[in-house]
């Protein structure tokens, strides 16, 4: 009779296990087709009916909405666990928190860790036409709602997984291109514009700065609301003759980042090989299989690692349209990076889903069986933090280890030459520990214990952007409520302090100190190994705060500031005047100047200091109050009540066209982001307007940045396009190119005719096609007696930051001091020819005789030595300004904004 009604209970299950299974729509039930068919994808507005639907059938599944995007759609999230987890989300979520922010005792940590579930985030789509990411999403979806095996069950009794569609825009965008083609061999994703409504590929270099909606929206759930222990971020392709490319991944790593990240990435790689491995799926590579590193931040998968969470990157094959693996003979050789080599053959874009859904599983199974130390690391390694935060802490930087060696060194210069035991003792018996401790017991070489940024520095409000970029990646920040004083120094009441004894400690390291990435090179002598991205990117330098560096511990009338609550300028009441003067080192100045010039209020700049304000700061008369309060209230601008300055000249709105292309350009898309941000009025161009002519009838400045102008011996700026006749015709006025024949002619009869252009890093080639007498300065002479550029082995600065000198008498430069921090990513660097000054040009920034790297990674920095980096060109009767560094990085670098700003009035 038992064994019946153990049956009898069986098949009932099996029977209400497949009535829930049909209860779930299928993928192919919604969009008319199986995720992963050859030459189908969806939509956005398809998937985002069908997540409803999933929702609403399953107890499994709640949809929530973490945002808006850029063009305000929806940014959906799928929290997925069993039913029973949904009861206590929140307590779960609390718990997830606490652990990360580790600010509770061991013994709580422990009681916790039995208590609560390890939370998994896995996203797809950010960079839209890599669309394996958001079609796996769909499919793993649809498997953990429907599927009923030991496997899943496990998974979702034990794991909160989150599901997020990193970029809903872009997938509407690339889908709905890729579909509108009735053929489907001919269907291609050639998408006119960018993926992301401003900056395309580029969303996922935000993830510091959070200025992209998506980024932040993301952001807010990773490191302050759910804080996850493991961040899965899918992407492609995988590197030629291999499947996909993951974990662990090849050095270096960032020195500031816990050493459980690299381990626990080992743990995680090995789940994810095994499981493919054990599937009979080939093709894994890792290690130096692959490009990526742990180096930089900013990614979406690279920005946990400072916040101790473990970051997945895979980058897979895959198309709707068939494709192959093609033969590359040495990755047929099984090594440790690639085991199992895959041979080459035809690939449909279904197996890809497979791989991806795969890989989702094998992370999920990590964290059933190791959820107690997933939860219990991420709150070892926050308190490992607080730890290092609260005493005297060296981080082991490469430039100490440098350092030491130096030590030594220097010590047997001045012992005899023939002293050959301390010679053996050095080499082959280690170093003496009192080198070490020559520079790890330094105290000028200790990370600091916090940070100060006053509220009396000239451009508070930037650094109210800079605090806010770290709020949102869940930074802990304090207020100050009274006027202090710490080292001597005094501050005023609003300051705010970022203390360093807090669990995402390695994220405040990378944000206010520089980066030291270690000398990269294929072989000693060698050429150097490209980083993955930036060197160097501290985002303190590039935003141009002023902050003090605080060595020892300090206290004072400190407000603990609530975690992801934004900060905003203290607002203020305008005081009465006749007139007013705004400081040209705010940038949010020009934010309240742009809204004068376009309430025909008439705007002045000074031409040298009044009333403690340097040249170039802007003076409004009486008319002008109402928008003044505006920005006394809203952008922390607070105007002074003076009369009007003289020798003060009258500016004006410029008409501005920012160049642009089919397909769409990142470093403009940054900029459009940027003007619109502070509020200029600007117009897209691009190259067939240009051709055109006529330019001076419709603008007074053409800004070019980045990518677009032909290179110095070119014909042409040539980028793949489509046929005109296989375009829209609303989109076919974007195609074309700068030609040196058609283009370059038009630019130089607009400069003459009393135009301005504004060139930023490669489009300042445009100063070598206008002949003008400036010359390449990182060039050598080669055997033929001509100019070569250097070699790698000489010469290599990837993304990085530098400091320059400013020439602070020209209006270019207005609001800067003598020095500047620039992001400089194989920039452009000049050298003058004897006679430029006759010919109107004249350097603006410029390196000195020291080295000028400030953060990141330079090799050969005599080269750049007197090196120009900007210079103005009087041409007829305009103007090029030339600036080779990137001055609006990424719209990072906050301090340089006003090189550009200063050049887009009348």
């Amino acid at each position: 009779m038992k064994k019946r009604f153990t049956l009898f209970t069986l098949l009932l299950s099996i029977w209400s296990f497949g009535l829930f299974a049909q209860s779930i729509p299928t993928p192919k039930s919604h969009f008319g087709f199986d995720i992963g068919d050859d030459y189908k994808l969806a939509t956005f507005s398809q998937s985002e009916e069908y997540f409803k639907k999933v929702a609403d059938a399953s107890d499994r599944v709640k949809l929530v909405e973490i945002g808006k995007t850029e063009y305000g759609r929806s940014h959906p999230m799928m929290i997925v666990t069993a039913p029973a987890n949904f009861e206590k989300l929140d307590r779960y979520k609390e718990i997830s928190q606490t652990l990360a922010r580790a600010e509770i005792t061991k013994e709580e940590a422990e009681s916790l860790v039995i208590e609560g579930k390890p939370v998994v985030w896995i996203d797809g789509g950010l960079h839209s036409t890599e669309v394996v990411g958001p079609h796996q999403l769909i499919e793993t979806l649809y498997q953990l709602a429907s599927r009923t095996d030991e496997e899943t069950m496990k998974i979702l009794d034990n794991v909160i997984i989150l599901l997020v569609h990193a970029n809903p825009d872009g997938m509407e965008i690339v889908s709905d291109w890729y579909m509108s083609e009735e053929d489907p061999e001919k269907r291609n994703q050639n998408i006119p514009i960018l993926y992301q409504k401003y900056v395309g590929h580029d969303n996922n270099r935000d993830f510091y700065m959070n200025n992209m909606s998506e980024a932040a929206n993301m952001s807010l759930q990773q490191y302050v609301e759910w804080i996850p222990q493991i961040i899965y971020n899918h992407h492609q392709s995988g590197p030629a003759g291999t499947v996909v490319a993951g974990p662990p991944y090849r050095d270096p790593f960032n020195h500031v980042f816990d050493p459980l990240i690299i381990t626990s990435l080992d743990g995680v790689g090995a789940a994810m090989i095994n499981r493919l491995h054990q599937e009979d799926k080939p093709g894994y590579t890792r290690l130096d299989g692959s490009v990526f590193s742990t180096w930089w931040n900013g990614g979406l998968r690279t920005t946990p690692y400072y916040h101790n969470i473990i970051g997945i990157l895979t980058e897979i094959i895959g198309s709707p349209t068939p494709s192959s693996v093609p033969l590359v003979p040495d990755r047929l050789i099984p090594n440790n990076g690639t085991p199992y080599p895959v041979a080459p053959q035809d690939w449909h874009f279904r197996r890809s889903i497979d791989y991806s859904v795969s890989l989702n599983y094998a992370i999920l199974n990590h964290a059933v069986r190791h959820g107690d130390e997933l939860l219990y690391n991420i709150y070892l390694m926050g308190r490992n933090s607080i730890e290092k935060g609260s005493k005297d802490n060296w981080t082991m930087y490469p430039k100490y280890a440098k350092a030491v060696q130096d030590a030594f060194q220097a010590s047997q210069k001045k012992k005899s030459e023939e002293d050959e035991d301390a010679v053996y003792f050095g080499f082959r018996s280690g170093i003496p520990k009192q080198f070490y401790d020559s520079v790890y017991q330094d105290p000028d070489r200790r990370d600091p214990r916090g940070y100060i940024l006053s509220a009396d520095q000239p451009d508070f409000p930037t650094a109210i952007k800079f605090l806010n970029a770290l709020i949102k990646s869940g930074i802990l920040v304090h207020k100050a409520t009274a006027d202090f004083t710490v080292n001597g120094k005094s501050y005023p009441a609003g300051s705010y302090i970022v203390k360093t004894d807090q669990a995402f400690r390695p994220h405040v390291i990378d944000m206010f100190e520089p980066q030291d990435h270690p000398n990269d090179f294929l072989y000693p002598g060698g050429p150097p190994i490209r980083p993955y991205d930036a060197a160097g990117w501290t985002l303190a330098y590039q935003m141009g705060s002023e902050v003090d560096r605080i060595m020892d511990d300090f206290d004072g009338p400190f407000e603990r500031m609530p975690y992801g609550e934004l900060l905003t300028p203290e607002s203020k009441d305008l005081v009465n005047g006749s007139g007013y003067l705004l400081d040209a080192r705010g940038n949010n100045s020009f934010m309240a100047v742009n809204d004068l010039l376009q309430a025909k209020v008439k705007v002045y700049r000074t031409t040298s200091p009044v009333n403690g304000l340097p040249a170039g700061s802007f003076y409004v008369g009486g008319a002008g109050k109402k928008v003044l309060e505006k920005a006394a209230s809203e952008y922390g601008v607070y105007p002074i009540a003076t009369k009007q300055p003289s020798g003060a000249t009258e500016i004006k709105p410029a008409r501005i066209g920012l160049f642009d292309y089919y397909g769409g350009s990142m470093p403009s898309g940054w900029v459009r982001w940027m003007m619109e941000q502070f509020h200029f009025p600007f117009e897209l161009v691009f190259p067939q307007e240009i051709d055109n002519g006529n330019l001076n009838d419709k603008y007074d400045v053409l800004l070019f940045i980045g990518p677009g102008i032909p290179s110095q011996n070119s014909r042409g700026y040539s980028r793949r396009q489509p046929d005109a006749e296989d375009v829209p015709e609303e989109y076919r006025h974007m195609l074309g190119g700068i030609s040196t024949s058609k283009s370059i002619p038009q630019l130089k009869e607009f400069i003459s005719n009393g135009g301005k252009v504004i060139a930023v890093g490669s489009a300042t080639d445009l100063a070598y096609h206008l002949d003008l007498p400036v010359e390449d300065a990182l060039t050598e002479i080669g055997p033929n007696g001509k100019a070569i550029s250097l070699s790698g082995e000489k010469y290599y600065i990837p993304g990085s930051v530098l400091e320059m000198n400013i020439d602070t008498n020209s209006p270019a430069n207005y609001g800067m001091g003598e020095t500047a921090y620039i992001m400089f990513n194989r920039s452009p660097v000049f050298k003058l020819a004897p006679n430029a000054a006759k010919m109107g040009v004249k350097p603006i920034a410029w390196f000195g005789e020291e080295e000028p790297l400030r953060s990141g990674w330079a090799w050969g920095q005599s080269y750049l030595k007197n090196g120009v980096t900007a210079f103005e060109a009087q041409i007829g009767k305009g103007k090029l300004f030339a600036f080779g560094p990137e001055i609006t990085f990424r719209a990072q670098s906050h301090g340089t904004f006003k090189l550009l700003f200063n050049g887009l009035y009348k």
